[in-house]
């Protein structure tokens, strides 16, 4: 889950665990009282609204998604939802981990842990333990794992069309990379850097506009640029197989993956 940052409409403070690319970080938030539960309703709604004109007259999500259909990925049904995320810091993400046991080498208790995995994650409750333990479970030849294809966005933690748009259009972009490639973002941290690199190149999340208002621009020469390797690192961060080195997967990813703009045949916010 590529886990696109939170967004608010003061200053953004960038502390994500960015949910994580192929990841959904922490515990949800627990609607209990009826007031949150009417207020999460109505998140859903607008978030739905948001997803469902996006689809209808953004060309640039239409773009991508008539891609995937043309590269033989068609999206399924739900492809792209609204669900709450709790209290994590993240307006989006994408993917979902598949975990398949190795019978052989699993004992029951391991067969237990992994099935209490599998309802977290159905029901959006997946935590960073989880992440750890998957992991863990596949390099001891117990498990193996494999990124599924899923976009959802934090219904609580969209704060506007454009953004639930730029969003969608980040999201997207690992769905064409994880179609046109055989990408392992889980266990290659160069390729988790170079879709997280194209992702925020080309989902406009970077625009001096945003930047500015969130004080983040000390030179715009080549602020573009530094924008986009900064919000990689965090979210590459967020893998537990790359999160000690993520700044150097970034740096090593960077030129080749920040000048590579497919599906599209120029950047598509340049004019």
């Amino acid at each position: 889950m590529l886990v696109e940052e939170k967004r608010s409409k003061t200053k953004v403070a960038e502390v994500r665990p960015r949910g994580a690319f192929p990841f959904m970080l922490s515990s949800p938030a627990d609607l209990s009282l009826d007031k949150s539960a009417a207020k999460a309703a109505e998140e859903k709604e607008t978030c739905d609204k948001y997803v469902l004109s996006g689809l209808r007259k953004d060309v640039t999500v239409q773009f991508l998604m008539e891609r995937l259909i043309d590269m033989g990925c068609t999206p399924p049904s739900g492809f792209i939802s609204c669900i709450d995320c709790g209290d994590r810091q993240a307006g989006a993400g994408f993917g979902v981990i598949e975990e398949t046991v190795a019978p052989p080498l699993i004992s029951r208790m391991d067969k237990k842990e992994a099935d209490e995995r599998r309802k977290r994650q159905c029901d959006h409750k997946s935590t960073m333990k989880d992440l750890q333990d998957q992991i863990k479970a596949q390099n001891e030849g117990k498990a193996k794992l494999r990124l599924l294809p899923e976009i959802f966005l934090c219904q609580q933690n969209i704060v506007s069309e454009e953004h639930a748009r730029q969003s969608m259009v980040h999201e997207l972009i690992h769905a064409i990379d994880l179609c046109r490639t055989k990408m392992d973002p889980i266990n290659n941290c160069l390729h988790m850097s170079c879709t997280e690199i194209r992702a925020e190149n080309l989902s406009g999340e970077c625009n001096a506009v945003r930047e500015a208002i969130n004080g983040r621009i000390d030179n715009f020469k080549g602020h573009g640029a530094e924008c986009v390797k900064r919000r990689a690192a965090l979210s590459v961060k967020a893998n537990p197989n790359c999160a000690e080195k993520a700044h150097e997967y970034v740096d090593a990813a960077f030129e080749k993956c920040f000048r590579d703009t497919f599906p599209f045949d120029r950047h598509p916010n340049l004019r």
